[in-house]
């Protein structure tokens, strides 16, 4: 056959007669198979104005991506399927439904971003080195624009640096921050990788030599390094796709160990194509034969129809216990009267041994209607005891496919305490139906296999405890939206509260609605028994609410307000007075919506690593706090966790960039949790309060961006691209906000019952960096705890060696750093020591070592130790330089420009030198007493 080349043609959208040649759907999730990804989801945001292009444009980026991204891993892996997900809003052309598929869970989304990155694209990354990201973000005007190319390179080439950072957990070769380095051959470096990627510096007037740019070390302000857009290079992608001659991941004889980026760093100073071959996509896709390139990908495009939700729910006899019917009905009101969005089709089943229909779909256009589908909720249980959740869920495929006669695209809620263990009866009419299914599992008694039902259909899962009296039911019903992705839409929950309270005594707390929600605010309060406590709700002008301004339900036990218009954006204040003769648990939900469609309201997402874990692999908590898709720093995170059996464990999640958290401000709060108590399920619930007085944005979007180019050399010619588009920085909240959200539940297998050995050990330390000071080498890094990240370590082992194969593969024969004097601090906290490599400088000489020659570097690794002599795995790879002075002249420059450079650099090294001299005898006295300060501010 011929070969198809790079350009081939893309399966196109025919705007005039709509004819598509689309293929069959799969159900939501990316596989892999015969070395073609099937099922990549891009799901476009309903914010996004209606445009057509950008479904074309999209389908040929990916196109060009399958065909480079087959080159680029030795023809082992390509794009044989995608997705794309146009939004409800936009004009149906008769595209496919979705099933299971929706914007929450798509691999790449499109969606408009305001900030000082403007369209860069990015991949949020929140594990490690070797680990998949959450998803990529792509601009519509970087999807429109073909400007941009000139600094991003074409669209194919950016969606493969963007998928080796989603899919194999590379990072990125360039560093914006330290954009340049001195190697080991005692030359100042461009942070890059290939090393072998040539250009030239630029100053304000053109062309310049190095000698005008970099004087003793330092870098004048004004230069830039611009680079030659003809390179015989071939890697490396994750630097600069845009260089047409990069076509190849940096490997293990091209890539750059030297350059401090985020790569070196993450990965321990191995090459991007190292962590991708390890990978199970490379290491189980053997190459393709042959000369020929792939087919181009088929292309299948959804839209969802029409929301409809039903409620399948246990009212078999241990539905009695422990309150779980009453803590259901407050839950389910909740979500009927304000969870639910508006236009949405519901319908009610209910199930003991048998299904019942209770209510068929009933769409919500009205308060009344809501109130309606409300009196349609069970009020009392059956006599029987045995469930068949099989009868259930059948029911409720009966009522959603009233509607279109399918169930796909579906919401199923399924709620039970049951111990049916006939479930898998229906798991293959599940699989195949389209609809997702959120499980609510009340009780330790509750089957396992409830939670396949919904892992097989792509739903969230939710344990609500018995003993707990607090709101993880409404919480779990407050979590579970359309998932379209219309934030604007969705409900938030802002207070969460559960106190026992004594009789004549009160509850009294305030809640923030802050300037993004207040819309649709209402306030919830739940009660045990008798008649509702007194209430008083003061708004932030002092206005009062009491009692009999709130719509009482004395069945479900709960009183709301739903606050006129937009609520009142400050502080309210609640009070509640048990006037009940005993002790009862007082409740206090409160929810709203986006106040403006221009102002992305402040969310958080909860959520583990893994939905279960054998003892004692801890779980990672995870809560991603953003306003639209910026970062929201410095905000107290709490997680709460709630085992089957035993009391909840509170756990302060941390933004830091140290231990289980990745990269630093993010705003993705993370934390080790191993405090297992027993073995069976376990609840989250993640808080989030923020002070008006603390920083509340990041002003960029966080995330592995690919690189914009400024301009090249071409033909010793400078071409400036344009300057790339700053957006808006994000603004101060003046009030402060509180959020709350429900992170599911997980499993933990194979706790020891009772007392066990201590089985945790100091996490490993991933942000270690090494700088040469004066005649030291200064160490920095945060410290981890006796368990992972928790608590204090008793020592530090320090080790160090010339070779970086030795270092990586035979740590304990490095050479070793003395340490007594270096005693952990407490867990989060910076550490910094300071030592002398005069010390060891013998020890390094003799090390057996082919590969240093004038190579001047050396590479530092350490580890941790508890009480109990367990060890962290090994840190990060530091290098660090132990050259006195770098070489006045790299390598890259222009010929016919040195003299000058050479003669100005020298005559200003001269002045610089005197000065220094006269500096040194000057202060050598003060050396001692400002070295402390004089290395943090290096650091």
């Amino acid at each position: 056959m011929a070969h198809r080349s790079s350009t081939a043609p893309v399966c196109r959208l025919k705007l005039v007669t709509l004819l598509f040649a689309l293929s069959p759907i799969l159900g939501a999730g990316l596989k892999l198979q015969d070395n073609g990804y099937d099922g990549l989801l891009v799901a476009i945001s309903p914010q996004v104005p209606e445009n057509l292009d950008l479904i074309t444009n999209i389908k040929e980026m990916i196109t060009e991506a399958s065909f480079y991204l087959f080159n680029a891993t030795k023809r082992r892996v390509f794009f044989r399927n995608i997705q794309i997900l146009v939004p409800a809003t936009w004009t149906a052309h008769n595209y496919s439904k979705i099933k299971q598929e929706s914007y929450e869970k798509a691999n790449v989304i499109v969606t408009e971003q305001n900030g000082e990155h403007g369209d860069d694209p990015y991949t949020l990354q929140h594990r490690g080195c070797g680990d998949e990201g959450k998803h990529i973000h792509f601009t519509p005007n970087f999807l429109l624009n073909d400007e941009l190319a000139a600094g991003y390179g074409s669209r194919g080439r950016v969606f493969v640096h963007e998928w080796a950072h989603l899919r194999w957990g590379v990072f990125d070769e360039y560093n914006n921050d330290k954009p340049r380095y001195i190697n080991g051959q005692n030359e100042i470096q461009v942070t890059r990788c290939s090393s072998d990627i040539t250009g030239v510096f630029v100053c304000e007037k053109g062309l310049c030599p190095h000698e005008n740019c970099i004087i003793s070390k330092l870098f004048r302000e004004g230069c830039t390094f611009i680079y030659n857009s003809t390179q015989n290079a071939t890697g490396s992608i994750m630097f600069m796709q845009s260089l047409s001659s990069v076509v190849e991941f940096c490997n293990s004889s091209t890539h750059n160990r030297e350059a401090p980026n985020l790569q070196n760093r993450m990965c321990s100073l191995r090459s991007t194509w190292d962590i991708i071959a390890d990978s199970d996509d490379i290491s189980h896709s053997p190459p393709v034969h042959g000369a020929e390139l792939p087919p181009p990908p088929t292309c299948s495009l959804l839209q969802a129809g029409d929301k409809v939700i039903c409620l399948v729910i246990d009212v078999s006899r241990k539905m009695a216990e422990a309150d779980r019917l009453l803590r259901l009905q407050q839950a389910a009101e909740l979500y009927l009267m304000q969870v639910v969005e508006i236009h949405t089709f519901v319908g009610i089943v209910t199930f003991d041994s048998k299904g019942e229909i209770r209510a068929q779909l009933q769409q919500i256009n009205s308060d009344n209607d809501r109130r309606l589908l409300v009196s349609y909720l069970p009020t009392t249980v059956s006599t029987e005891e045995e469930t068949n959740t099989c009868a259930g869920v059948k029911r409720g495929f009966e009522v959603v496919e009233k509607k279109n006669g399918r169930a796909d695209g579906s919401i199923m809620i399924l709620v039970t305490s049951g111990t049916d263990e006939h479930i898998n009866n229906c798991l293959p009419t599940v699989t195949s139906s389209g609809s997702t299914i959120h499980s609510i599992a009340l009780g330790s008694s509750t089957v396992r296999k409830l939670e396949e039902l919904s892992r097989l259909t792509g739903g969230l899962k939710f344990f609500i405890p018995d003993k707990s009296h607090c709101n993880r039911m409404t919480e779990a019903f407050s979590r579970i939206s359309s998932g379209m992705g219309d934030m604007f839409q969705q409900s938030l929950q802002l207070e969460s509260v559960c106190e026992s309270v004594l009789p004549q005594h009160q509850l009294t707390n305030s809640v923030t609605v802050d300037r993004t929600v207040g819309n649709d605010t209402v306030f919830l309060v739940m009660w045990q028994t008798s008649g509702p406590p007194e209430i008083v709700l003061s708004d932030p002008s002092g206005r009062k609410y009491n009692t009999s301004d709130f719509v009482i339900n004395l069945a479900f036990r709960t009183a709301s307000l739903r606050v006129p218009g937009t609520a009142k954006h400050g502080h309210w204040t609640y009070t509640l007075n048990n006037t009940h003769h005993s002790p009862q648990a007082l409740k206090v939900t409160v929810t709203s919506r986006a106040s403006s469609l221009a102002i992305s309201p402040a969310t958080v997402e909860a959520f583990v690593e893994r939905d279960s874990t054998h003892f004692p692999q801890p779980v990672i908590i995870y809560a991603n706090v953003r306003m639209g898709l910026y970062p929201i720093l410095n905000a107290t995170v709490v997680a709460t966790v709630e085992p089957e059996a035993g009391d909840p464990i509170m756990l302060h999640l941390l933004d830091n960039g140290a231990g289980a958290d990745v990269i630093k401000n993010d705003g993705i709060y993370s934390r080790y949790f191993f405090s297992f108590a027993v073995s069976g399920r376990y609840s989250l619930t993640v808080h989030v309060l923020h002070r008006p007085s603390k920083t509340t944005l990041a002003h960029s979007v966080p995330g592995s961006h690919a690189v914009y180019v400024p301009g090249y050399i071409a033909n010793d010619n400078i071409q400036m691209n344009a300057p790339k588009q700053i957006g808006q920085r994000g603004m101060k909240e003046q009030w402060g906000f509180s959020r709350v959200s429900s992170g599911g539940s997980f499993s933990v297998l194979g706790v020891p019952v009772g007392s066990h050995l201590d089985m945790f050990p100091p996490c490993k330390i991933t942000d270690l960096e090494a700088v040469k000071f004066e005649e030291d080498v200064i160490l920095s890094w945060t410290a981890p705890g006796k368990d992972y990240d928790q608590g204090q370590a008793t020592s530090y082992e320090i080790r160090m060696s010339k070779s970086l194969q030795r270092i990586q593969d035979d740590f304990n024969n490095a050479i070793l750093v003395n340490t007594s004097e270096l005693n952990p601090q407490q867990a989060g906290t910076r550490e910094m020591f300071t030592f002398s490599p005069k010390i060891v400088t013998e020890e390094l000489e003799h090390e057996p070592d082919g590969e240093m020659q004038e190579n001047h570097i050396v590479y530092v690794a350490m580890r941790a130790m508890d009480q109990n002599s367990l060890k962290s795995a090994v840190s990060n790879i530091a290098l660090v330089s132990l050259s006195a002075f770098p070489k006045s002249a790299p390598t890259f420059h222009r010929e016919d420009l040195i003299l000058k450079g050479v003669l100005v650099a020298l005559g200003l090294i001269a002045i610089v030198c005197l000065v220094v001299a006269v500096a040194h005898c000057t202060l050598n006295k003060k050396k001692r007493e400002s070295k402390k300060d004089n290395v943090t501010k290096l650091l």
